[in-house]
């Protein structure tokens, strides 16, 4: 049987290539109609059909998104700066607390160790929702009160910052570790007999070998920052405190004709680009990270 240089026959050829457009259609197809509905100017009350490029396509669904996507009196700017400050705090926390986190548990031995690393592990399989009841309870206890700066913790971007933290850091402790395993001890061995001091060893040696993995774990961080919906819905009430992933849920209607789908698609879109942006940027490191540690 005739075959190809990379071994496939001719025809199990054809049938991985149609398979894999088969993915590619199924992957795309969405994104190019929810872009094609963010161009589309009629506003339709149902979008039944697909055109690529709508008659009369035009911009002005983004103009408007930008200038003020909903009913509250905060513009685009405004919720993009709410969420871009939960989602980058979120990552440099998760990943400044998760590395100190997991190099103790990845290379010390000491009194509880075990129960501490099973208790990190517990709070990882919960799902994130059984928090919400708890955390509101206290974090509505705590009021800062300093001079002009007075607001209830939990009614803050503040608050759900620290939601969101104490949630993402179980992940990031156990992927860190697990990739810190993988690292040979006698790198850091011979550091020490050629007169390294423990900080020398942490930020010289372990830290830099540590970057395919510091940035998975400020990738998810930032993710879930960025499409957390959840939390913040449920704890904030000032417009100005909002998030883009309320905002888009704001735009919908109780039923399907009262939604602006363009609009909606926009800003569908825009919210989705920094997610897009911050991957491509990090995606030399994360397909290192992704082959070792514990999310291989």
């Amino acid at each position: 049987m005739l075959r190809t240089e990379r071994g496939l026959a001719p025809g199990k050829q054809l049938l991985y290539q149609a398979m894999a457009l088969l993915v590619a259609f199924i992957t795309v197809f969405p994104i190019l109609w929810v872009v094609s509905l963010s161009l589309d100017p009629r506003d339709i009350a149902r979008p039944t059909e697909f055109r690529l490029i709508p008659p009369g396509a035009s911009l002005d669904a983004y103009r408007k998104v930008l200038d003020q996507p909903t009913a509250n009196p905060v513009t685009f700017a405004e919720l993009a700066w709410n969420q871009l400050k939960l989602a980058g705090g979120v990552a440099l926390m998760s990943v400044l607390v998760g590395i100190f986190a997991a190099y103790s548990f990845s290379r010390f031995e000491y009194k509880g160790r075990a129960g501490l690393m099973l208790s990190v592990l517990t709070v990882l399989i919960l799902p994130s929702v059984a928090t919400l009841a708890p955390l509101f309870v206290m974090l509505n206890r705590i009021k800062v009160n300093l001079g002009p700066l007075q607001f209830n913790l939990r009614n803050s971007l503040w608050g759900v910052g620290l939601a969101l933290i104490s949630g993402q850091l179980p992940f990031a402790i156990w992927n860190l570790k697990g990739y810190l395993d993988t690292i040979p001890r006698e790198l850091e061995e011979a550091a020490l007999i050629d007169g390294a001091s423990p900080n020398q060893l942490f930020f010289k040696i372990i830290m830099p070998m540590s970057t395919p993995v510091l940035a998975v774990t400020a990738f998810f961080g930032f993710n879930a920052g960025w499409t957390e919906f959840i939390t913040s819905w449920m704890f904030l009430t000032d417009p100005k405190d909002f998030t883009l992933a309320m905002s888009l849920w704001n735009m919908t209607g109780q039923y399907s004709g009262d939604t602006p789908w363009s609009a909606f698609s926009a800003m569908a879109l825009m919210v989705a680009l920094p997610v897009a942006i911050v991957y491509l940027l990090l995606q030399k490191y994360i397909v290192g990270g992704l082959t070792m540690g514990s999310v291989k």
